[in-house]
């Protein structure tokens, strides 16, 4: 009886320990080395809420007047938001925040143009006006309020480098011909239209590497009178250095721990201890019958 319940115990011992140590093993971190010339990952967004705070105004001050154009609008942001500026409710320019500032080159409307600024998160969920800065352009300096002014729709606008950006351009008032130039950012030469009549007309460059840009457009009419529209060009992808492209990438080692073998182990080790005693009963039962 003695050697039947010793054997008992061994077999739940043995039992016991063979389940530990497949456990363990379940556990053990699996370790994988790769080696790939781009970078692997996993990339998503969570929308949010609209960003709390507003962006400033810093420059110009109120009650300011200008008679020289462009104006330089200057403050405070958030990092890479995008900032538009608005004059008397009019969308006036934009440019993404860098550094936790902005500067935005504007044309203003005859007389008082009231500014404010927004900024923009990558849903276009906007922030608190900023605060309202008066400023004035001199109804002398021009010979009618029928004033040249640039707008557009997009404020910002993007496409993948070496694909076209188109982008329309909406030209009003003032008097015809038109010369138009757009300073694309990128270092390369301005380009440079001829627009006989206002209206909305379209501005196309290609961009060689990602990147974002402030593009600057500035159209005169005959009688010299000009308008500014500043933008934000964007190169789609990853901002890299081209010199350091060719080197060589160095193999990452990554250490994950697998889990669900675990999950999967623990149900067979609890069957395996029912079977077990089921088979401990039946064998001692054999025992004393005989």
């Amino acid at each position: 009886m003695a050697n039947i319940l010793s054997l008992s115990r061994k077999s739940h011992i043995g039992l016991f320990i063979a389940g530990a140590i497949l456990l363990i093993a379940s556990l053990s971190p699996a370790v994988f080395a790769a080696t790939s010339s781009k970078p692997l990952g996993i990339e998503g967004k969570v929308p949010g809420g609209p960003p709390k705070n507003a962006p400033t105004i810093t420059f110009p001050g109120n009650g300011s007047s200008f008679t020289e154009l462009p104006v330089k609008v200057t403050g405070l942001c958030q990092s890479g938001l995008l900032v538009k500026i608005f004059k008397n409710s009019v969308f006036g320019g934009s440019a993404v925040c860098n550094g936790g500032s902005y500067t935005i080159q504007i044309d203003l409307f005859v007389g008082k143009n009231e500014l404010i600024a927004r900024q923009y998160d990558d849903l276009g969920q906007s922030s608190p006006d900023s605060n309202k800065v008066t400023v004035t352009f001199p109804v002398s300096q021009f010979s009618g309020l029928n004033r040249i002014s640039l707008s557009s729709s997009f404020a910002k606008k993007g496409a993948n480098p070496g694909e076209t950006l188109t982008w329309p351009i909406i030209l009003s008032g003032g008097n015809g011909p038109y010369a138009i130039t757009v300073d694309w950012g990128d270092g390369t030469q301005p380009d440079i239209i001829s627009q006989e009549f206002p209206g909305t007309f379209n501005i196309s460059h290609v961009y060689k590497s990602a990147g974002v840009y402030n593009v600057l457009i500035r159209a005169s009419d005959k009688n010299k009178e000009t308008a500014f529209l500043q933008l934000v060009g964007v190169g789609n992808g990853e901002v890299t250095d081209r010199a350091s492209s060719s080197a060589a990438i160095p193999t990452k080692t990554v250490t994950k721990v697998i889990w669900w073998p675990a999950l999967l182990l623990i149900p067979l080790i609890l069957v395996a201890f029912w079977l077990g005693r089921k088979h401990e009963i039946f064998s001692l039962r054999r025992k004393f019958d005989s």
